[in-house]
């Protein structure tokens, strides 16, 4: 190339680089004012035209600071890859409102499209007619903001309960919410999305993912057993009548040999792959189910989930439960202030220590007492709280100890309609994401909708008061005027 040739190329690679950052900077420039919902469009409906600003979620909207989280999140994102993210208050909004309105992450992006009052809560300033992102964006943005994140927005449903709202400051600290002297703790099983476990459906299992290795890498399988495996599994209908079980037993045996002959093929094809590392894990669990016992200890509940354990509260409509325990830490205030899920099935009383530092890491201090049931026993006091149970009275305790201490567990038993409306209502009694980071989303945003919940409750209540009050002076005066 000639002198001339270069210096034109130079001059356009530079004229090129300076219109990108204008356009970074003009992207940039319009995400952050993407807060202003005041701004008029002449082409779409104005949402503040269309909706009622007394709405519940409309002042939901105006009592969180989305500013504290979007200065917080955004430091998870790299400005200078890829293609502009979605708005951060957008998609916090959405995560909020699955859970506030139990929907699935399909359900709420086809509905976002309907309600106006999800767009106006997500920060648009006029209504849309397409969807916000894909249902499968909600994903990436779960791992993307991870533990801090979750904990971010928990902390911002106990925030919005007090006096000031958002935009009258950017203090975190509480000023209408005193502090806890006496907090309520409880456990339950945040279960997950998975098949009641038998080792039939675990061989069954094994078989089917072994075949579909081997259609998409191209091993060639010296049989698949694609009538004898639907033949087995057929033989264990009823196998719990004295007349079939040992045909059934019989049949499980084959299908567990049957398992392991088709698993070892295709680990031994697989060593010369280059593809090995992507179905490592499947072949360390594949080996786990076919050696495990009647009484092994750790063992596989599920191919997809292995890290799902078996749990028994001794329920008489659910002797076993298949997930994670999680324990959940209720206040004097009516609202859930500590949640945590737990990796292995450990006893209640090792609980405690793990809710107290989580309780110190959101709200800067330790309650005073500990109060729980007798599933919590042996341990009296953790890190300087006091552990309260119910015990039995003794000699020396007064009548004015007797009642101030069934006061104190009655109180601690209404943690119990908590918990149930945590599963019923808020998406806590069946776990639809993977993994571990799944169960832990899973559990702290259905926290997180129960205090949001909590306080749209409290502000409906207060204008069905200011209503009646009104409509009762102006029916004293023979007056009628429409307020609300």
């Amino acid at each position: 190339l000639s002198y001339q040739q270069v210096l034109g190329v130079n001059m356009w690679i530079n004229s090129a680089s300076k219109c990108l950052s204008w356009v970074r900077n003009l992207a940039e420039m319009l995400q952050e004012n993407s807060t202003d919902q005041d701004q008029l469009n002449c082409f779409t409906p104005v949402l503040k035209q269309i909706i009622n600003p007394k709405h519940a979620l409309c002042k939901l909207a105006g009592q969180i600071n989305w500013l504290k989280l979007e200065r917080v999140l955004s430091k998870e994102y790299n400005h200078d890859q890829g293609r502009p993210a979605k708005p951060i208050r957008l998609m916090c909004s959405l995560l909020i409102l699955k859970h506030l309105y139990d929907l699935s992450d399909e359900e709420l992006i086809e509905q976002w499209i309907q309600n106006p009052y999800y767009q106006y809560f997500g920060g648009l300033g006029d209504f849309q007619w397409k969807q916000p992102c894909a249902s499968s964006e909600l994903v990436h943005f779960r791992y993307r903001i991870g533990k801090e994140g979750e904990e971010l927005i928990f902390t911002e449903s106990i925030r919005v309960h007090d006096d000031p709202p958002a935009s009258q400051g950017s203090s975190t600290k509480r000023r209408g919410l005193k502090k806890e002297k006496r907090v309520y703790s409880d456990t339950t099983v945040e279960e997950k999305n998975i098949t009641y476990p038998t080792d039939t459906k675990l061989y069954k299992a094994i078989a089917k993912t072994c075949h579909r290795i081997a259609d998409q890498e191209g091993l060639k399988q010296r049989q698949r057993y694609s009538r004898t495996i639907p033949k087995l599994l057929l033989a264990q209908r009823f196998r719990h009548h004295p007349k079939n079980r040992k045909k059934a037993l019989a049949a499980q045996r084959k299908l567990k040999t049957l398992a392991g002959r088709l698993l070892r093929e295709v680990d031994r094809q697989l060593t010369w792959s280059g593809h090995r590392f992507l179905y490592i894990d499947f072949l360390k669990v594949g080996y786990q189910v076919l050696a495990q016992q009647k009484d092994s200890k750790n063992k596989i509940y599920s191919i997809h989930e292995p890290h799902v354990y078996c749990i028994s509260k001794g329920k008489e409509a659910k002797k076993y439960e298949f997930g994670c325990k999680v324990n959940v830490v209720w206040g004097e205030s009516a609202l859930i202030l500590a949640a945590n899920h737990l990796k292995e099935n450990v006893h209640d009383s090792k609980v405690i220590e793990p809710a107290l530092r989580q309780f110190e890491r959101l709200h800067g201090y330790l309650p005073g007492e500990f109060i729980a049931d007798k599933g919590y026993r042996g341990k009296g006091e953790v890190n300087g709280v006091k552990v309260s149970i119910p015990r039995p009275p003794t000699k020396s305790t007064s009548a004015y100890q007797k009642r101030k201490n069934k006061k104190k567990f009655r109180k601690r038993a209404g943690i119990e309609p908590v918990i149930s409306h945590l599963k019923s209502d808020f998406r806590l009694s069946r776990n639809f994401l993977a993994g571990v980071d799944g169960d832990r989303h899973n559990l702290m945003m259905a926290v997180s909708a129960f205090n949001f919940r909590k306080w749209i409750v409290a502000y409906q209540e207060r204008m069905k008061k200011w209503y009646q009050f009104f409509s009762t002076i102006f029916n004293q005066n023979n007056l009628c005027i429409k307020i609300f």
